[in-house]
């Protein structure tokens, strides 16, 4: 348990801690949770990197955010080999990596230079490369957290290892967002399993409900108005499992409200919480994960 809760935001999240030191990466801070995570980070005295796929907007949200300690870097998660170069441009430490991108509901099957279907490529697959890719960065700062970013969308999307990018099914723009945040929620346990040796560790995070432009193709936010949030809030579980001290040591879980989530043990309710069980299952972390490294090779 810790002393927060589903109304905490992330200055209170981080109220006390200093990050003097600390380098961070935020992927879609462009916009919505990424933009506050980047800010609430930046004050706490982490140099934080915004890496975004249009600069020009990255460099105005640094100029708003107006720190010193916030730079722009470009990545397209759809397009590997923009991941593969901002890797190779990477240099020094890397103590968070909060991987927060992500798109929602493509109305249309649409898919990446390397055929995969968008939504299961930006948020998890181009994510799974970047977090591969900066493994030197994250083990040479000695002790470092991976956020990624899921939702409670996961609930109704178990992964269909056989056909994860729509070949043989037909399209579900709903169903593709749900198994993607089901495959970031698996990236956190077999990233923990595998690194947590070297001082890496790894956590699944559902900010909540906020009105963003994520849900700029589902006519807007649907859930109750009492279940919703406001940014500063969104981004308190990002920052509580990227920055806070008493998550020390701790990874390969799911959480939410700024803490670790209940197992599900029934059928998923809309706008429920909790994490499916299938989003935890080491066995279904190891398959994606191998799978996903087969992709990106």
């Amino acid at each position: 348990m810790t002393p927060f809760g589903f109304t905490s935001t992330a200055s209170d999240v981080l109220a006390g801690v200093d990050l003097s030191g600390r380098r961070a990466l935020v992927t879609g801070a462009t916009s919505g949770v990424g933009v506050e995570t980047a800010r609430a980070l930046a004050a706490a005295g982490a140099e934080v990197v915004l890496a975004v796929r249009n600069v020009d907007a990255g460099k105005q949200t640094a100029t708003a955010i107006g720190n010193e300690n916030v730079s722009v870097a470009r990545l397209d998660l759809a397009d590997l080999a923009s991941v593969r170069s901002f890797v190779t441009d990477w240099d020094g430490p890397l103590h968070m990596l909060v991987n927060n991108a992500g798109i929602m509901a493509v109305p249309e099957l649409a898919r990446t230079p390397e055929g995969h279907e968008l939504q299961f490529a930006v948020n998890f697959l181009g994510h799974f490369a970047l977090t591969v890719g900066l493994h030197d960065a994250l083990t040479e700062a000695g002790g470092a957290r991976i956020v990624s970013l899921s939702s409670n969308a996961h609930q109704f999307g178990p992964p269909v290892f056989d056909d994860l990018d729509w070949i043989y099914r037909p399209y579900h723009p709903i169903g593709a967002y749900a198994e993607s945040k089901t495959a970031t929620a698996l990236l956190a346990v077999e990233a923990t399993r595998r690194w947590s040796d070297e001082g890496i560790y790894a956590n699944a995070v559902h900010p909540g409900a906020i009105a963003t432009n994520l849900q700029q193709h589902t006519g807007g936010l649907r859930t109750p108005v009492e279940r919703r949030k406001t940014v500063e809030q969104g981004a308190a579980t990002s920052v509580l499992v990227a920055a806070s001290p008493l998550l020390d040591g701790i990874g390969g879980r799911y959480f939410e409200d700024c803490d670790e989530a209940e197992v599900l043990t029934g059928a998923p309710v809309m706008f429920g919480g909790g994490v499916a069980p299938f989003a935890l299952d080491p066995a279904n972390a190891v398959r994606l994960w191998d799978l996903a490294t087969g992709f990106i090779s």
